[in-house]
């Protein structure tokens, strides 16, 4: 904190919730300079022999951390370090690796950095959030390998003699484990998103952090005062003493108002005039099935199975994917767990040909043009929905052919197991995501023909306002509340109730207690989130009136703007809040 500095803003991703303040440190993990020469070919063996001892060495560095982990956060955040081992286990990779070696013949370190980083680029240019995250995982890894190769401690750890705020371009999970607790104030990054495994560890170490902002490494400098506010996504460069008054009295009272949150988790979900709500889970496999026993959700209306897929860096078997969906299917307690087929390639997730566009060859397009890994991932799913409350889910359907090709090799596999005499629900419940503008619009054709429907907002504004949600460019125009997404939201709903199927919402929509209470106006009765949000929309639906809600989202749906219908939601949110305390 100075007098003589002003105060700079950054604006960032908000990745783990609360307010800190204190000196910050540049941290950096480091670019390797690897070397390069030339290896005679009866010296390739002796080169296979050393990264060899190096995968060894950097899975027992891996173990240690992850027992760590598993000791002094759970189970749950400790099978984060599972996708770094599989990454050290995947043979198509080091096949790859000695491939290089041999056409080259060069040294190893620079063969497995080569391969490496074509798989980097691969993922970074994947349009899902959750799997381009993955490149800090592969990274992580990666140098750690590298600095095996090389001899190198894996990383220097930096001093622990007073609180302090990291700032870096990015964060490895293992490093951030590597740090002392006691010495982390919080975490600023330039790169990283929401999802990414050092934002899921941030979290789980309740340690506020801001992801995503770019320049932070060349705006803030080593002691400057910095102040993060983990909930806005805002950065405070040089706060004054009235800035930090203020944030030190706003996180007294987010404090507080957790704590009603989590005092609520437990009591009915319904609004003040008595309408029940469902509040479900959105999760990425059985790693999260603890948080989702202490969220208090009443099942699981999101299961994304790309997390299966990614974290085996092949195309998992049906005994792999069985053995996933079952466990989350068991632990759920005959709650609805909706599991979602592949939204997104399979055999060539990791092969760097996959078709990247938002427009291109995915989700239930890439499973009908790929029929063996989708029989047998709806195999597994059959096989796991003789234990629970299953049901099947298709991403991203556009029209009428695609359900019905989708249904004929659904049944084709029930039909198959049947004669293997191998159990499974034969009444699951089957359904679609309405996520593309075309599904809206033959909303009336689709809806007779499942068990239920599941709004995928993201993606449906994305493609309604030809928005990349990513790009800062644009980012902007990317409004949940135009007009065009409520009327398309209406026509769901109405959909839905003219056949007399359950609709729900597993976009981030639902996990916005203003976006929550549009939802619920124009027709949600369930609501799938990310189970952090539980607590604080399930708080905001206990004050509202199902009626009112009713009465404002009929209102807004003729307004012209975002910002006008924006306006009204959030003044009503205000009274309901006022109206609560007196």
């Amino acid at each position: 904190m100075s007098h003589d500095k002003i105060e700079q803003v950054l604006i960032g991703i908000p990745a783990s919730p609360g307010i800190c303040h204190g000196p910050a440190v540049l941290f950096s993990e480091g670019h390797l300079n690897l070397p390069c020469y030339s290896i005679s070919p009866e010296n390739i063996k002796n080169e296979e022999r050393r990264l060899d001892s190096a995968l060894v060495a950097t899975r027992k560095e891996i173990l240690e951390i992850r027992k760590k982990v598993s000791s002094t956060l759970g189970e749950g955040e400790a099978l984060i370090f599972d996708a770094h081992l599989m990454v050290l286990e995947d043979n198509a990779l080091i096949k790859e690796v000695f491939q290089c070696l041999s056409d080259e013949e060069k040294n190893i370190e620079y063969c497995f950095n080569q391969v490496v980083e074509r798989y980097i680029n691969f993922f970074k240019d994947l349009e899902d959030e959750y799997l381009r995250e993955r490149v800090s995982d592969i990274k992580d890894v990666s140098k750690r390998v590298l600095n095996n190769l090389l001899g190198h401690n894996t990383y220097d750890h930096l001093e622990n003699d007073s609180k302090r705020i990291i700032v870096s371009d990015d964060i490895s999970p293992s490093h951030a484990m590597s740090l002392n607790r006691d010495s982390l104030l919080g975490f600023l990054t330039d790169s990283g998103g929401a999802t990414s495994h050092f934002v899921i560890m941030s979290r789980s170490m309740k340690i506020p952090a801001v992801v995503g902002l770019h320049d932070a490494t060349s705006k803030i400098k080593n002691n400057d005062y910095v102040l993060i506010d983990g909930y806005e996504g805002k950065i405070i460069i040089n706060p004054t003493t009235e800035t930090l008054s203020s944030y030190d009295e706003q996180a007294l009272k987010k404090r507080a108002i957790e704590l009603t949150y989590q005092k609520e988790l437990f009591e009915k979900c319904e609004t003040l005039d008595g309408h029940s709500i469902e509040l479900m889970a959105n999760i990425e496999g059985s790693g999260d099935i603890q948080s989702y026993k202490e969220s208090n959700a009443k099942g699981i209306g999101l299961f994304r199975t790309e997390g299966v897929f990614l974290r085996n860096n092949h195309i998992p078997s049906e005994e792999e994917q069985f053995e996933e969906y079952v466990s989350v299917v068991k632990y759920a307690d005959d709650e609805p767990v909706v599991i979602r087929t592949l939204d997104v390639g399979g055999d060539k997730l990791m092969q760097g040909e996959q078709d990247d566009s938002f427009l291109g060859l995915r989700a239930i397009r890439y499973c009908l043009e790929n029929l063996t890994v989708f029989k047998t991932q709806l195999r597994a799913i059959l096989r796991a929905s003789a234990f629970g409350n299953v049901r099947l889910m298709y991403p991203m359907i556009s029209g009428l052919e695609e359900l019905e090709k989708a249904n004929i090799i659904l049944d084709e596999v029930k039909e198959s197991l049947k004669n293997e005499k191998i159990a499974f629900d034969e009444s699951i419940e089957v359904g679609a995501m309405i996520e593309l503008p075309s599904a809206v619009s033959i909303i009336d054709l689709i809806a007779p023909k499942v068990d239920f429907l599941s709004v995928g907002t993201n993606d449906l504004i994305q493609y309604l306002m030809a928005v990349d949600r990513m790009n800062d460019r644009v980012s902007h125009l990317y409004q949940p509340m135009h007009p065009a997404v409520l009327r398309s939201l209406k026509s769901i709903f109405e959909g839905g109730a003219n056949c007399n199927k359950s609709v729900s919402v597993c976009g981030e929509m639902a996990g916005e207690p203003l976006y929550a209470a549009l939802l619920i106006g124009l027709g949600a009765r369930n609501l799938s989130l990310s189970m952090s949000r539980i607590p604080e929309v399930k708080h905001y639906i206990r004050l509202m009136k199902h009626s009112e809600l009713v009465h404002l989202a009929s209102e807004c749906v003729l307004l012209e703007n975002a910002e006008k219908i924006e306006k009204k939601f959030k003044e009503y949110l205000d009274s309901i809040v006022s109206n609560s305390m007196n």
